[in-house]
């Protein structure tokens, strides 16, 4: 990547000022992008090709590409070149602002080592268990004949786990409020139309409780008074701490010897818990679809899934099996959760596939049309796992957690939670598609899920 000089960006006569972009005005791009973004995106690379300009709601002018050379150069560049906190304050009402997701550099880099061990290695291998009785606890409900919602029990899957591993709770009353207000919290933004309020900060008003923004704010209160709470009595507690997320940040002291204060633990553990179950359900659900849409896909994984004993199979062998893991691979390729990578605020410009790109653009690097692109993975429409075990992808060709210094921190502990929970679902239950015609994507919140949640009706135990 060549980092301009202002003296060098204008002898560089070969380079144009800026890629070429959509005329509609910032408001109906906006409206587009919330409604519709996918077809949005396809249509604009259509029309304008690898890299080209958008304007979105309060965001900076975006840079979008989807080149993977381009997506290198980005992801590989020096972090002090970009910030992408402030690219990221359309979260900022969930997770608050000392959120790793809005921080940048020393700090972030601090919260990010803090962070990590415990969803990476050894720790993660003792989740596996959680995964799999939690998994077991929310499928002995289900009799042969029944129909259920796939988003919704994998929900409740991930959300378990993801207290587990944050709060090390797993009962008890203040276990069941705070799930219970994660979710009337997260369903306020559950269709397209609702998700506008977080993307369009006039709109976040509060009216009054029976208003989308003020029922938002008091069930986000609600649960600020049950983590603060639980802070507290987790602090002044006489028993040692654990080994869970809570109790690793409340041990943690900065270079000055200080610890972080109650606000800073909430939005890490506001960070942890949105960012922990709602992505990895929809993952799940889409997986649930796509291997009961496809029944050669569901006969191959059947086959490979019987040829261990998955009830007391290691968790890691489970995690090894290469069919499962093409399969949640594909899954994130063809409707990855989040279509972006995170977004990033130029610090100096820079020059970008023959560009000049200036200081306070926002580069914003498209997982959703690089996943698409015929020449990296043909037929990009369809659901082929095989994909994934015919060759090795880039981490600029596939990303589906994003990349560079500001990667998911959580991307492995997603990927474990994916197979494990699926390899018991399906070695319990066999299912049929409650409806065959195709499921859509649609915008829930920040996220793509499909659209009703994926409905699946029980046919019986195998």
């Amino acid at each position: 990547m060549t980092i301009l000089t202002e003296n060098s960006q204008t002898q560089n006569s070969t380079a144009s000022k800026l890629p070429d972009g959509p005329k509609e005005g910032k408001f109906i791009q906006t409206v587009k992008g919330i409604l519709n973004p996918l077809d949005y995106l396809e249509k604009k690379h259509q029309q304008y090709g690898d890299i080209f300009t958008s304007q979105f709601s309060n965001f900076p002018t975006q840079v979008i590409i989807s080149n993977p050379q381009a997506i290198q150069e980005v992801f590989t560049a020096d972090s002090k070149l970009f910030q992408s906190g402030r690219g990221n304050q359309i979260a900022l009402p969930l997770v608050g602002s000392n959120s790793l997701l809005l921080l940048d550099g020393d700090r972030h880099l601090q919260q990010r080592k803090l962070l990590m061990p415990p969803l990476h290695g050894d720790r993660m291998k003792a989740y596996g268990q959680i995964i799999r009785d939690t998994t077991e606890k929310v499928i002995n409900n289900w009799t042969t004949g029944s129909l259920f919602i796939a988003q919704e029990s994998m929900q409740e899957i991930s959300l378990e786990v993801i207290l587990h591993a944050v709060f090390g709770l797993s009962e008890g009353e203040r276990y069941q409020q705070i799930q219970q207000a994660i979710v009337n919290m997260l369903n306020v933004f559950s269709n397209p139309l609702s998700a506008t309020f977080l993307f369009v900060k006039s709109l976040q008003k509060d009216l009054g409780a029976w208003s989308p923004w003020g029922r938002f704010l008091r069930h986000r209160q609600r649960l600020d008074e049950l983590l603060y709470q639980e802070i507290r009595d987790r602090k002044t507690q006489s028993e040692p701490l654990g080994e869970d997320i809570l109790s690793l940040l409340i041990s943690a002291r900065d270079e000055a010897g200080e610890p972080m204060s109650d606000v800073e633990l909430r939005d890490e553990l506001m960070t942890m818990l949105f960012a922990g179950h709602e992505t990895t359900a929809t993952a799940l659900a889409w997986a649930l679809y796509w291997i009961h849409y496809l029944p050669e896909v569901q006969e191959k994984l059947q086959q490979e899934l019987s040829s261990i004993d998955v009830e007391n199979a290691d968790a890691m062998e489970i995690a090894k099996l290469p069919y499962l893991n093409a399969i949640c691979s594909e899954t994130l390729r063809i409707y990855p959760v989040i279509f972006f990578a995170f977004p990033r605020i130029l610090q100096a410009p820079m020059q970008l596939m023959g560009y000049n790109i200036p200081q306070g653009m926002m580069i914003s690097s498209c997982i959703y049309l690089v996943h698409h692109r015929p020449d990296i993975y043909p037929e990009p429409k369809q659901f082929k796992p095989e994909r994934f075990l015919e060759r090795q992808f880039s981490p600029y060709e596939y990303f589906p957690f994003g990349g560079g210094n500001r990667r998911c921190i959580g991307a492995a502990f997603a990927m474990f939670e994916m197979k494990l929970v699926l390899a018991k679902v399906l070695s319990r239950y066999s299912f049929e598609l409650a409806e065959s015609r195709p499921v859509l994507p649609v915008r829930r919140g920040l996220t793509m899920a499909p659209a009703g949640g994926v409905r699946l009706r029980v046919k019986g135990k195998r």
